[in-house]
């Protein structure tokens, strides 16, 4: 099986909760594949918090920040001001919190993500809500980034289960832990490439969605829940 001497970790300079959880399952699984990990982090940009219907993710910022954990394990840190800062020392770099990447910083680099929706068919923000407003499949892509948003190779998709007793919390947090597995796991997923939506036609990025968006979502999930846990 190949090995990484050197594990890239792109992420904040803030506490972050994707990144502790990717992290801890790397260091106490030795999921990462054996290698050196090195941490960067760019600085986290603030924005005004959005007033939603339903919070599909858990709060990122309740966490421990990654050089807390960077000095626990002894492991390589580095802030950098901008990614173009990042050095091309790693033999692969795994994003657990980052912005969209500059062309400068991606230049010899091979960079994976885990996008919470079946890429190319959803893709762009709040991939989980436009999947069942729209009655698209659910799953998670682990990718390769490229100059495009969410339409690198893609590695492997991991289809969240959808089961009668459901609600959006639970069908939410089963999908959040995919994610996390997902990317966690990348080693494992490099050497056995899965897609089973490899035909699933392509459709265009999709925005946040807006409140009005989000209630009909809400009133949609019964009958969207009903269509896909027959179909699994």
């Amino acid at each position: 099986m190949q090995r990484f001497h050197k594990i890239g970790i792109i992420t904040y300079q803030s506490p972050h909760l994707k990144t502790e959880q990717v992290l801890n399952s790397f260091l106490l699984n030795d999921s990462g594949g054996g290698g050196d990990l090195c941490l960067y982090a760019l600085p986290f940009v603030s924005r005004e918090e959005r007033a939603v219907l339903f919070s599909h993710r858990p709060k990122q910022s309740e966490a421990i920040s990654a050089k807390e954990i960077a000095a626990k394990w002894n492991l390589k840190y580095q802030e950098c001001a901008s990614d173009a800062e990042i050095p091309n020392e790693c033999d692969i770099y795994v994003i657990t919190g980052c912005g969209i990447l500059s062309q400068e910083c991606l230049k010899g680099k091979k960079v994976l993500n885990a996008h919470p929706g079946i890429i190319p068919n959803s893709r762009g923000l709040d991939s989980f809500k436009w999947a069942i407003l729209e009655d698209r499949p659910l799953g998670v892509t682990l990718h390769y980034i490229n100059e495009e948003v969410d339409s690198g190779e893609i590695v492997a998709v991991m289809p969240t289960q959808v089961y009668e007793s459901d609600t959006l919390h639970t069908l939410a947090r089963r999908h959040y832990e995919n994610e996390i597995a997902l990317i966690a796991n990348f080693k494992y997923h490099l050497q056995n490439p899965s897609n089973p939506y490899d035909e699933i036609p392509q459709m265009q990025s999709t925005k946040r969605m807006k409140p009005i968006e989000e209630k009909e979502m809400m009133n949609h999930f019964e009958a969207y829940k009903q269509k896909w846990q027959c179909n699994e």
